[in-house]
């Protein structure tokens, strides 16, 4: 009886853990909550400068800053996107979104649910990167996904409530092969570490690489009597002009009359300092 209540209190863990999207989910909040302030802080010299540029962009705009990072860093973009494929598809299979049977219609389910979103990111990669970084990410966005039913077929993870993603679950006579279930631990070993090491690294490279998040213009500035051509990081667009952070007066300004600047880099990357 205590082995069988051990038992029982462990399924329920990985039944809440996987509710909740498991490690990954935790690690894409964190990473959307510290990265915007991290970027922001390190590229414009933090202090009372985040304060006024966060107030400058206003609250509903702080995801434009991790949005920016994402599409202009092509590993790292990647690497989200392979990432969070997996944990939406966990998140749902746990659910019982994903049918357990159901013959030939339930198998074309099955796989049009593990291919659909790992095409969608492929897609979306290749429109920003190319059709290399697509094919990469899409394949690999697959490959994870496509992990996940194999531990449920292997028993590392439990269907809820008679639900799952796999063919035949564990308990109702089938024992999956070793090699199999070895081809399931290696899948967990790699999206563990993908989404707890490799994703916060490659962010937190990317916050302290001392480029801009968003574009930077050349604009004419007029502070009193005084107008100046000056380089402000885009906060966001007023009429016909920019408000910007003025990267020569270190304070927010209006500019008028912009052209985008080639360049992006605001500072030297944190580990040249």
């Amino acid at each position: 009886m205590p082995e069988a209540t051990a038992d029982g209190r462990a399924d329920s863990q990985a039944r809440e853990v996987d509710r909740k999207g498991g490690p990954g989910h935790t690690v894409l909040m964190a990473l959307a909550l510290a990265l915007p302030i991290t970027k922001v802080a390190y590229t414009v010299g933090g202090g009372d400068a985040v304060r006024d540029v966060l107030v400058g962009m206003e609250p509903g705009n702080w995801p434009d800053v991790v949005l920016g990072m994402v599409i202009t860093d092509p590993l790292l973009g990647s690497v989200l996107g392979v990432v969070a494929s997996r944990v939406v598809f966990a998140l749902f299979a746990a659910r019982g979104a994903i049918p357990l049977r159901g013959g030939l219609a339930g198998a074309a389910r099955r796989a049009a649910l593990t291919v659909v979103n790992p095409v969608a990111v492929g897609v979306i990669d290749t429109c920003f990167f190319g059709p290399w970084w697509g094919l990469a990410t899409g394949l690999a966005a697959y490959a994870l996904r496509k992990g996940v039913v194999v531990e449920y077929r292997t028993g590392r993870r439990r269907p809820h409530h008679g639900h799952g993603p796999a063919g035949d679950a564990p308990g109702d006579g089938y024992r999956p092969p070793a090699w199999l279930r070895r081809v399931a631990s290696v899948e967990q070993w790699a999206a563990g570490c993908l989404a707890v090491v490799v994703l916060p690294l490659l962010a937190f490279v990317s916050a302290l690489d001392g480029q801009s998040w968003t574009t930077i213009v050349t604009c004419r500035v007029t502070s009193g009597t005084d107008t100046a051509t000056d380089r402000l990081i885009e906060l966001g667009r007023e009429g016909d002009g920019v408000v910007g952070w003025n990267l020569d007066t270190e304070q927010i300004s209006n500019g008028f009359g912009c052209t985008s600047d080639e360049g992006r880099y605001v500072r030297e990357p944190w580990w040249r300092t």
